[in-house]
């Protein structure tokens, strides 16, 4: 990944301010135009920069691997949903299943069942659990809830995203499995810090050199989950 960024060389894009388009929206434009990782992304056919996130995470924590069943939460556009589908080889392994679920549509990925819903519902947990077959071996999640701007109110929010995974994680983990979601910066609730050590063997907080160095997000990434 460093080697691939290292060798990417871009000019630098400077975006002009016109009557039609806000400061922020220039911004935002001309930071996509510099960013190395959405130039890579569209080389590499991923829906989204964030694929090279997990890859990242994988290439250090070695979570995915062929033969397994794998949920993705918050899996729109998809970027994590493809990468997955490729490190389990899915086309080739018929053992593998990935599923994916978000609020927002996700576009079509082969090898993967996508779902269009709301994961904190019931009804939307019993499905995954029906289409799973069984236990699952990983679940990713990079959900985050729309950010207000208010520091206190952001972190409240995604951590009660993260809390609602690790529930379903508890219940529908393989002894052995994997757990991995997005936080922001400060990590994990000291609380919710406290159960994930008692869940699963290593519990590691890692920001990705592919998520951007002004952003606040980072992801705690859980080992080898003990039975209960």
């Amino acid at each position: 990944m460093s080697d691939k960024l290292k060798n990417t060389r871009l000019l630098k894009v400077k975006v002009k301010s016109n009557k039609k388009r806000t400061e922020s929206s220039r911004r935002w434009l001309e930071r996509q135009l510099n960013d190395p990782f959405v130039h890579l992304a569209k080389e590499k056919g991923y829906y989204s920069r964030a694929a090279f996130k997990l890859i990242e995470i994988n290439d250090k924590y070695k979570i995915l691997k062929p033969g397994t069943k794998v949920i993705d939460l918050g899996a729109a556009p998809g970027g994590w949903t493809q990468v997955i589908v490729e490190k389990l080889k899915s086309e080739q392994n018929p053992k593998s299943k990935v599923i994916g679920v978000d609020l927002n549509p996700i576009s079509s990925i082969p090898q993967a069942t996508l779902i269009v819903s709301d994961f904190t519902l019931e009804s939307t947990q019993q499905q995954l659990l029906e289409m799973l077959d069984g236990k699952a071996d990983v679940i990713v999640s990079d959900m985050a809830a729309p950010a207000c701007g208010m520091v206190d109110v952001d972190h409240m929010r995604i951590m009660s995203l993260v809390e609602e995974a690790y529930l379903f994680a508890q219940e529908v983990l393989k002894p052995g499995g994997h757990f991995v979601a997005k936080v922001l910066r400060g990590g994990t609730e000291a609380n919710l810090l406290k159960q994930l050590k008692l869940s699963f063997e290593k519990v590691s907080h890692f920001k990705p050199q592919s998520s951007r160095q002004d952003s606040a997000e980072m992801y705690v990434v859980c080992l080898k989950f003990r039975q209960r």
